[in-house]
This record gives C-alpha cells, sequence and structure tokens, in this order.
C-alpha cells in the first residue's frame, strides 16, 4: 500500500508544480529523489513498516513475494531515469508531464502485485497501460509514433473489452469477484462452471496480449517500434514484467483452482512454443536493431511464461530473476540504441573504437540476454527451465527452451560483431560521462546477480 499511495501522491504533486520550474533537468531530478524514496517506504514496508495503513476490505493482499517485486520495479525505474533521463528530456518541451506518467504506471505495479479481486486486476491493468498510449506518442511530430500510438490505443481497448467480458463472466458463474472460490467437486466439471471456464479463457487472452505472447503479439513490432526509443525502453520491461507477476497470481488460484477441467498445462506449452518460435524466428531476419528488440522482447516473453506453465517454486525465484535480469540488460541496450542516429545493424559498425566504454556495457547486455554465463540472464534462464523440470511434466519444453535460447544467440551476436569486427563511422548523440558511467554501473549489477543471486532470493525470506 506505501507504493500506491505514494506513487499516486508524488505524481500529482509534480502535475500540478509542474509550471512551477523550468528547468528541465530539474525535474528529471525532483523524478529520481521520488523514485529513491518511493523505493525505500517499499523496502519498510518488506520489513513490516506500513506507513499508510488502508482496510482495503480484503481487494488487495500483500506478501513478500509481491513487495519484493514492486521493489525491483522501482529500483529498475529509477535506473532508467538516471541512465536515460536526458533521452527523456528530448520528447517535449515540457516533460514534467511524461515523468508524472512513470509514477502513474508504479501506482498500477502496486495493484498488480497484490490484488486479491478481479476489478482490482481491471483497475491495476488501465492505471498501467493508459500512460503508456500517451507515452507512446509522446513524439508528436512523428508519424510512426502516431500510428504506433492510435494502434496501441485500440488494440489495447479491444484486449480490455475481452477483460471485462471473461470477468462478467467469472463473476455469473461463481458469484464473486475474489480469486479464493470455495469449490465442491460436483457436476460435469467437478464444481467448475461453465461459465467461469470460458471467462478465464477471455481473461487470458486479454492477459496473453498485455505480454505479448503468441499468437495475440501482433501489435508489438510495430508499436514498439514506432515509439521513441526511450519510451519503449520502458514499456518493453518493467510494464510487460509487471503483467507476468499479475498473470502469475492468476494462474495460481483461479488456474489451478479449476484444473479438474481444463488441461491448463497443455494449453500453456502451445503458447510457450508459439511465442518463442514467432520471437526468435522473426527476430533474426529483422534489419533494425530496434525492431530486433521488439520481436525478442516477445521471444522473452515465451521464457516468462515457463512460469505460469510451472508453478512452483523456482517459478517463483526465476520470475524475480527474470525481471531483474531482462529489465536491467534492455533499459542499458535501449540507452544505447537511442544515443545512435542509424539504428540498423550497420549503424553499430566499429562503435568499439569510437565508444569503446559503451561498446563494452553493451555486450554485457546483449550477452545477458542471450543467456550466455556469468550474467544474470544465464541464471534466470537456467532457473526458467529448472521450474519446468521440477514439475516431471512435458519435459521436452526444457529442451525447445534451449533450441531458442541458441538461436537468440545468433541475433544478439550480430550487434557485438558490428561493434568489435566491423568497420564505420558510427554517428551518434553526445554521450556524457555521466551516461557511461550509468551503463557500467547497469552492466557491474548484472554481473553481480549472474554470480550471486542470492542478492535478489534472499529477500523472500527477509
Amino acid at each position: 500500500m506505501n507504493e500506491i499511495i505514494f506513487s499516486a501522491i508524488w505524481g500529482v504533486i509534480m502535475m500540478f508544480c509542474s509550471f512551477l520550474v523550468s528547468n528541465k533537468s530539474a525535474y528529471r531530478h525532483i523524478a529520481a529523489i521520488g523514485l529513491l524514496v518511493l523505493l525505500i517506504v517499499n523496502m519498510m514496508e518488506t520489513g513490516g513498516t506500513v506507513i499508510f495503513k488502508v482496510d482495503t476490505m480484503g481487494m488487495l493482499s500483500y506478501s513478500t513475494f509481491g513487495l519484493l517485486f514492486n521493489s525491483i520495479a522501482i529500483g529498475c525505474t529509477l535506473l532508467y531515469v538516471l541512465v536515460s533521463g536526458k533521452d527523456i528530456e528530448r520528447l517535449e518541451k515540457n516533460i514534467a508531464e511524461y515523468l508524472v506518467l512513470l509514477f502513474f504506471v508504479l501506482c498500477g505495479v502496486g495493484i498488480l502485485s497484490a490484488y486479491n479481486n478481479l476489478l482490482m486486476l481491471f483497475i491495476g491493468i488501465e492505471i498501467l497501460t493508459i500512460p503508456l498510449y500517451i507515452l507512446t506518442g509522446s513524439d508528436k511530430h512523428n508519424l510512426k509514433s502516431n500510428e504506433a500510438a492510435l494502434k496501441y490505443f485500440l488494440m489495447g481497448s479491444f484486449s480490455t473489452g475481452l477483460m471485462l467480458m471473461g470477468i462478467a463472466l467469472m463473476y455469473g458463474g461463481t458469484g464473486t469477484f475474489t480469486l479464493e472460490v470455495a469449490r465442491t467437486e460436483t457436476g460435469l466439471y467437478k464444481g467448475v462452471s461453465f461459465l467461469e471456464i470460458v471467462g478465464l479463457l477471455l481473461l487470458m487472452t486479454s492477459m496473453c496480449f498485455k505480454v505479448s505472447a503468441a499468437p495475440f503479439h501482433f501489435w508489438t513490432p510495430d508499436v514498439y517500434d514506432g515509439a521513441p526509443s526511450v519510451v519503449t525502453s520502458f514499456m518493453a520491461t518493467i510494464v510487460k514484467v509487471a503483467g507476468f507477476i499479475a498473470f502469475l497470481k492468476l494462474c495460481y488460484i483461479r488456474m489451478i483452482g479449476t484444473s479438474s477441467a481444463i488441461d491448463w498445462r497443455l494449453l500453456f506449452s502451445i503458447i510457450v512454443v508459439a511465442t518463442l518460435l514467432f520471437g526468435n524466428i522473426t527476430a533474426i531476419f529483422q534489419q533494425s536493431v530496434k525492431r530486433m528488440m521488439a520481436y525478442s522482447s516477445i521471444a522473452h516473453a515465451g521464457f516468462m511464461l515457463f512460469a505460469l506453465f510451472s508453478l512452483n517454486d523456482f517459478a517463483n525465484k526465476g520470475l524475480l530473476l527474470y525481471s531483474v535480469a531482462y529489465c536491467l540488460a534492455t533499459i542499458g541496450v535501449f540507452a544505447v540504441l537511442a544515443k545512435v542516429k542509424d539504428i540498423t545493424y550497420e549503424g553499430y559498425n566499429g562503435l568499439a573504437k569510437t565508444q569503446p566504454v559503451v561498446a563494452a556495457a553493451n555486450t554485457v547486455f546483449l550477452l545477458s540476454l542471450a543467456g550466455i554465463p556469468l550474467t544474470a540472464g544465464f541464471l534466470a534462464k537456467y532457473y526458467m527451465l529448472s521450474a519446468v523440470i521440477a514439475t516431471g511434466t512435458y519435459t521436452w519444453l526444457v529442451v525447445t527452451g534451449v533450441v531458442f535460447a541458441a538461436i537468440s544467440s545468433y541475433y544478439y551476436f550480430r550487434v557485438i560483431q558490428a561493434m568489435y569486427f566491423k568497420t564505420g563511422d558510427p554517428q551518434t548523440e553526445d554521450i556524457s560521462g555521466s551516461f557511461k558511467v550509468g551503463l557500467l554501473a547497469l552492466a557491474a549489477i548484472i554481473i553481480i546477480v549472474g554470480i550471486f543471486p542470492q542478492i535478489i532470493f534472499n529477500w523472500l525470506y527477509f
């Protein structure tokens, strides 16, 4: 509750005070301070200190897992603002409104990690996604950005309609909006209403859209490619992983409770394979690094779906570790991408000679995304595959995951090859010393977490 209330308050204060400060850099610093305080407040709640005590009437329930994810989301957003803050400033003359939207998104993240009611799930999703429609079209003079915002809004509205229909049918079948449902093992579906099954399928379809899982991924490449790179960085990381956390909670309670009526693991195995296939194979043929990263995000969604398939302790740990590894690496890659004027592979030719620090940090990010050992990305994939093995079923999914992880190395190493083994004169924006320090900090965290993952896991048993 600390995060939800504080992020909303800080966002409203920044919104109404935006006209008082004319220096754009000041807003970036104010936002960073707010995120740091928000991180401290959330960690205090993890330790048992609740500043805002509100009776939510059982609609929200807080767990160490959810609070830990909140800290990860806030921490990654803080690093995002510190590393890419100057790129955010280039979006518009008045950037305070865009920074405010980040706090509103985090308010939605806090709801999704703690919801215990389907109505709160809907509210959290809407608070999370509506600011993204605005951020996607923030480059007002770019037709691709305007098109991406319109496409995202229309498709997002359609998926929201499916979600509401699913929730309505689930209410019709159970008589309650709460996640926990008392059941009796009787009837054709062993205590599970036919309306609830249909509602869950519609809700699952909507959630697959939100997390870019196949076959509901088709909006992702155009939206990610059309949005400004600095916005895509946020959309593809914190927002996507928050959707998976909400999806995971739904699977643990409602889908396990209806497993007697429908084989969810079979359904998820099909979605996993389709997502890995579409994401990885299509990424190979892209000539734009930005569009390649868009398809890459679909492929990573396929790996995170392993957690929803498995639903065990390995899945929980793996999703938290994947959140850290994927968010930090993707934020780093897009931070570099925003500085490169030519976003094709050729635009990276010779970057290691002109910007060796940037190229070295970018290499660490790409190696982590590929799942190379000694990076957080390797252990994240390891835990996801271990979660599938622990179920004792569908072990062929493990082989599938390994094969597609190997395939993903191809398009990540193309960027590394361009930076180190091809000659060229890459054109970049002005790269400051603080930007290089930020990239090195991201790379260092990825390596440290890859070697000592207990840094993350210890908080689960705090």
